[in-house]
């Protein structure tokens, strides 16, 4: 059994691991490479393929080809085309829009199943050998949060440049440079995601098998199930279709924090030129993610005793914390510490709402159509969900910032509220419409 956790454990290392390469600092690579109006595209396409990428792979694992292999195959996929995308980079000072953005998508389209993918793979297993999901994978999925912050810190502090690489808290070639060759601010963020794709691409086939129902390719024989759009009937429950609509709400959040985040830290630089947390941005946002590896092991027992909507009112409350944070903070003290605040409270915000979500998804839905039902999950709160909440919140910073030379500077105080104000009507409407009924269990001995 501790075999078993150790190997999901290292796979989703590696699953997060590739996310947390590039998705919170490529902003600080796209703007002053001439794509800065573009940013909010850029984390709105990863929403885009998740309206339908994640529900078609859901359909091929429940039906056809069994879930470790699919989340292999994804990755290596998502590694060729995010492969191709560094190449471009590399030589290209001036980034076109075009071919660097259709290498993107095609990348994110193959990666973003993978995260369904990978719960799925996870819950399989896990049920294989009589273990528990709701007890087993919190802490298994800690996992995952250690492989993003490990990601963070690597691009953050080494780099490449003239032959050598290195490691470095600052700009290695001083801090009057305007060129700073730490990965976090280049397209080398790309290589480290597409080495690391290919790693789990090899590590996918290695895992224990995830049968196939035998039902599902028997019998099945209706368009709507060998499509996957059996999930929607999950819809006709009140409560599920409040719960995925909701779902869609706070998904708005979900995105905004990893593409503005830094960008907005990095703009200090040229007023405090000497501020460690505006020289490191990505390794302060890490707090973020070091926050979620904790409060990961704290949904158990939320779950548990207060149920799936106070855990969800609880999420809602930290995102308003979240953007309410960074809309009053800055880089030194006492404003440096909003910005920490900001972090710790994301885990809450993050953690207690998607996978509170997959487990409450898992519990809910019947084996037949888990895999379809993870996958709709996703559509609503990484696809819909985020894509209106980026193309909305690029609006928005577009209109109060816009980039001079390598930073994005402008009113980012009013951006943030603007985005605390949504949170916060979110929270109100999830409570007065969603009803759920809670009886708490008893504590596991």
């Amino acid at each position: 059994m501790k075999a078993i956790k150790s190997r999901l454990a290292a796979m989703n290392f590696l699953e997060f691991a590739i996310w947390g390469s590039y998705l919170t600092c490529m902003a600080n690579y796209l703007g002053p490479h001439g794509l800065g109006a573009d940013i909010s595209l850029f984390y709105a396409v990863q929403g885009i393929v998740s309206i339908f990428m994640p529900a078609i792979m859901g359909v091929i694992a429940d039906k056809y080809i069994q879930p470790q292999k699919l989340l292999g195959i994804c990755h290596a996929l998502a590694a060729m085309f995010m492969g191709a995308a560094w190449w471009y980079g590399t030589t290209h000072v001036q980034l076109e829009f075009k071919p660097f953005f259709t290498l993107y998508t095609l990348s994110v389209a193959f990666f973003m199943p993978t995260i369904a993918l990978s719960n799925t793979t996870a819950f399989s297993i896990l049920k294989r050998a009589g273990l528990d999901s709701v007890k087993d994978f919190p802490p298994i999925r800690v996992f995952g949060t250690v492989g993003f912050i490990a990601a963070m810190w690597f691009v953050n502090s080494f780099y490449v440049y003239d032959g050598s690489f290195g490691f470095s808290l600052s700009n290695p070639l001083g801090e009057n440079s305007p060129v700073d060759p730490r990965f976090q601010y280049t397209v080398n963020q790309l290589l480290v995601c597409a080495i690391l794709g290919i790693a789990l691409f090899v590590y996918c086939f290695t895992l224990p098998a995830c049968l196939l129902s035998k039902a599902n390719l028997q019998k099945d024989s209706s368009l709507m199930n060998m499509l996957g759009l059996n999930a929607f009937k999950l819809f006709k429950s009140k409560k599920m279709a409040i719960f995925f609509i909701f779902s869609m709400l706070l998904g708005v959040s979900l995105q905004i924090t990893n593409g503005y985040a830094t960008p907005f830290i990095t703009s200090y630089l040229p007023e405090f030129p000497n501020s460690f947390a505006a020289q490191n941005a990505t390794l302060l946002t890490s707090l973020s993610q070091i926050s979620e590896a904790c409060c990961i092991l704290l949904i158990p027992f939320f779950l548990r005793r207060y149920g799936i909507k106070n855990v969800m009112m609880i999420a809602m409350a930290a995102w308003v914390l979240r953007f309410g944070f960074f809309s009053f903070g800055g880089p030194e003290f006492p404003g440096v510490i909003l910005l920490v605040l900001s972090m710790l409270v994301y885990g809450v915000a993050f953690d207690f709402f998607n996978v509170s979500g997959a487990l409450f998804v898992e519990k809910e839905t019947s084996p037949s159509i888990q895999a379809s039902a993870q996958g709709l999950f996703m559509l609503m709160t990484n696809g819909i969900g985020a894509t209106a909440g980026m193309l909305a919140a690029g609006a928005v910073v577009n209109k109060y910032c816009h980039y001079e030379g390598n930073y994005m500077v402008g009113d980012w105080h009013t951006t943030w509220l603007i985005f605390a104000g949504y949170a916060a009507v979110v929270l109100v409407l999830f409570a007065l419409l969603f009803k759920y009924k809670h009886t708490p269990e008893p504590a596991s001995k």
